[in-house]
């Protein structure tokens, strides 16, 4: 029978790369185990640039004769972002997909005795390794769990680019009877075919079978089986409301033993996206309360454990989410089976995002990325759709990248037919574009009233986007603030990254989307802060602050207790601006948010008011507060006469608290906007002529001519050393720069007069 051992402890790390540790033990390490990344720190704003690079591990591994009897196999949880197994010095596998699991067969290179496995993982820029450039830190490390499978001479195929060698099809027919498809593959690694069998057992949480099959097999060196079997009125998977599971057992037998096994939690269901409904789970429309998540922690980068993926799963269950957007690559396996137990509708997509590559432009390596996701993550029921792209037309819109988009929608429906296909397009993807038609489910990342526009304009955008396309779905599949908790105001703005302002951009984003049923639903970008090593924003290093609870999950927003209020049954109370305790004006309005009708509020002990009322949002207007300390406290009673408390404390001072505002470094020195350096006067468009460079050429295309090239330099040139100029000057054109950056219109005329006059040699 075949077993797996875990590998995870007693590894020797070492940053310094050398190719002699292919072979050569590594002396100069220290001890880590999985998982482990070296971008825990650094990743997160804990140093001034964090470190990518090529680094090594190394782990003994002793083979006893009966070992060598089987066929060992080496499971990487992930290898960020690419991983080389060498095992006594010749390589054994590889991968160049860092955030899927993938195994390397180890037989052929072991020997009896003492072996060692040495992995490098680099996580160095690769221009034809996706994700190329995106607002998150790319972790390097051996940062999922390793596993050791030794299996007999037959069993489930297990280098296939899946998980289970083995996939199950749930498809309703008519009525109440579902079919279900089990499909999957046996190797046989012996000299000879053998007779034997496969076997399915389907059983309830009762333990009850409910369904079996058998079918009779020769086992060749590949064999490939199908088994359709039918179940009249299961129990559906409902989601959060119910999320039956089944249990299915799936056996290759030969001679009258179990050679090899599976046990697979199965959830039957339907999904369906409309434009006059909504989204359907079981015919009953059901709107989208998600959020996305990335899969960091603090202090840990993304080396986290089963612990931290528990945690931030009871996280979004108590704000009452029904969906989660895993972004932007494949999640460990064990997320998706907890959300698959809690009910939670999963986006699963692949990092095909931002830009695409000039040295791939077949887009393989995201063809790759996708097929594994959906072969590992095939048999979770919660995964409702597949994303094959995240905003990838920053840098450059045109056919070839509609190519590539189509491609992969294409390939991933022919690797899963039964699920739809989504994408996240930035705003400036017109409401019009063909690309909108290539997917059964489209996303928008709207920030309106953060990076650009404001906060009521995000319900505009939904009713244009609908007039243009009427009978495509739309999805809201990012939007949020960053916000830094120790920041508040008693007049929020737009990127002041006060709480305050949070609680105001969220609640109108609630709103526009409850009310408008071709909007299938959202999800809040992000449950929580995460690493971007880059990032210098909102009075923190190396973070995006835009989750609802802090990166180390030790805080909980006052959005956070918004969602709670919107989405959850669970009967709560909540003061916000619990942190905002230093108050400089007498008069405040006190905002309460609880799923609760009947709340009374209470001032230093007083009977301050009674509240009944439906709303999520309850505020008290105009509470007097004398200099000093105060205790505001409210209680808030359910149905069942049960009663809910909160409190905090406020203090009246004279002034206004200085270190609730935040300084932005242009407001404290004499900074001003790069281009105000150019002259700007003559700036009136002029009509482009064919043949002459402009601004919609891209940045490489520069180099081509001399002179072209002085003027990029006179413009542009403090960016040419900049990692984004890197990776996007194939693809990024001035004009596609000018629309995510602040350029104005004057200086794209200034620059297209000096470059239009020079010609372009054929």
């Amino acid at each position: 029978m075949s077993h797996a051992i875990s590998l995870n402890d007693n590894w020797i790390f070492t940053t310094t790369d050398d190719s002699a540790y292919q072979l050569k033990p590594i002396t100069e390490g220290h001890m880590v185990s999985l998982p482990h990344t070296w971008n825990q720190t650094d990743g997160q704003g804990g140093a001034d640039s964090y470190f990518r690079g090529s680094c090594w591990y190394q782990k003994g591994l002793i083979v006893s004769p009966e070992d060598l009897t089987k066929h060992i196999y080496l499971e990487i949880g992930a290898a960020g972002n690419i991983g080389h197994v060498y095992v006594n010095g010749r390589l054994a596998g590889e991968s160049r997909c860092g955030y899927a699991m993938f195994r390397v067969l180890l037989t052929p290179y072991l020997k009896e005795g003492e072996n060692l496995i040495a992995i490098q993982v680099d996580n160095r820029q690769h221009n034809e390794v996706f994700p190329l450039m995106a607002d998150f830190t790319f972790y390097g490390g051996l940062y999922r769990e390793v596993k050791l499978f030794y299996m007999d001479d037959i069993h489930f195929e297990m280098t296939d680019n899946g998980r289970d060698g083995i996939y199950l099809t749930p498809k309703k027919l008519e009525g109440r009877t579902f079919e279900l498809l089990v499909e999957g593959q046996v190797a046989n690694r012996s000299a000879m075919p053998e007779k034997g069998e496969i076997r399915v057992r389907l059983q309830d949480q009762d333990g009850i079978t409910v369904l079996e099959d058998v079918m009779q097999l020769a086992f060749e060196d590949q064999t490939k089986f199908a088994m359709r079997s039918e179940l009249i009125d299961p129990i559906l998977w409902e989601g959060v409301e119910r999320p039956y599971l089944y249990s299915a057992t799936i056996e290759v037998i030969v001679g009258g033993r179990i050679r090899d096994s599976r046990n697979i939690s199965v959830g039957f269901r339907t999904i369906e996206v409309t434009t006059d409904r909504g989204f359907l789970l079981n015919g009953k429309p059901v709107k989208l309360n998600g959020v996305c998540r990335h899969q960091d922690f603090g202090g840990r980068g993304n080396a986290i454990t089963k612990e931290h993926m528990e945690l931030d799963m009871s996280l979004i269950r108590e704000i009452g989410a029904n969906s989660i957007r895993l972004a932007h690559y494949q999640h460990d396996d064990y997320f998706y089976s907890l959300c698959d137990r809690y009910g939670l509708l999963v986006w699963a997509e692949i990092p095909f995002i931002s830009i695409p590559s000039a040295q791939d432009p077949e887009s393989r390596n995201a063809e790759e990325q996708l097929e594994r996701l959906i072969k590992q993550a095939y048999n979770h029921c919660s995964i409702y759709c597949w994303g094959v792209q995240n905003e990838i037309t920053i840098a450059v819109e045109n056919e070839h990248t509609h190519r590539s988009i189509q491609k992969l929608v294409r390939y991933a429906r022919a690797l899963d037919p039964n699920r739809l296909t989504a994408q996240a397009n930035i705003y400036s993807v017109e409401n019009e574009s063909v690309i909108n038609r290539y997917t059964d489910l489209v996303g928008y990342n709207l920030y309106y009233g953060w990076y650009y526009g404001e906060i009521k304009d995000l319900a505009d955008r939904f009713d244009a986007f609908h007039q243009a396309q009427p009978d495509v779905p739309l999805i809201l599949s990012e939007y949020g603030v960053d916000t830094n908790p120790k920041y508040h105001s008693y007049t929020p703005q737009v990127q002041d990254y006060t709480e305050e302002y949070q609680l105001l951009f969220h609640r109108h984003a609630i709103e526009a989307m409850s009310s408008r049923p071709f909007v299938q639903g959202g999800y809040v970008w992000n449950m929580f802060d995460f690493g971007s090593a880059n990032r210098r924003e909102g009075g923190e290093t190396g973070k995006n602050q835009k989750g609802l609870v802090t990166i180390d999950r030790a805080l909980k927003k006052d959005a956070f207790y918004l969602y709670k209020a919107y989405w959850s049954k669970e009967p709560f109370v909540h003061l916000a601006g619990r942190r905002f305790v230093n108050r400089h004006q007498e008069l405040n309005d006190i905002v309460i948010l609880s799923n609760l009708r009947r709340v009374r509020v209470y001032l230093n002990g007083i009977l301050l008011t009674e509240i009944s009322n439906e709303e999520p949002v309850k505020i008290v207007k105009d509470v007097s507060l004398a200099i000093g300390e105060h205790l505001l406290q409210v209680e808030a009673t359910d149905e069942l006469g049960h009663v809910y408390r909160d409190e905090i404390q406020l203090c009246r001072v004279m002034e206004i608290d200085s270190s609730y505002i935040h300084v932005k470094k242009e407001e404290s020195g004499n900074v001003v906007n790069w281009f105000e350096k150019f002259d700007l006067s003559n700036a009136e468009s002029i009509e482009l002529k064919e043949g002459y460079y402009s601004t919609f050429d891209t940045f490489d295309e520069y180099d081509g001519n001399e002179e072209a090239k002085r003027v990029f330099l006179k413009y542009f040139g403090d960016m040419t050393n900049n990692p984004f100029f890197e990776v996007t000057k194939n693809v990024m054109s001035i004009e596609k720069f000018a629309q995510i950056t602040n350029i104005p219109p004057e200086l794209l005329a200034v620059i297209n007069r000096e470059l239009n006059v020079i010609k372009k040699v054929t």
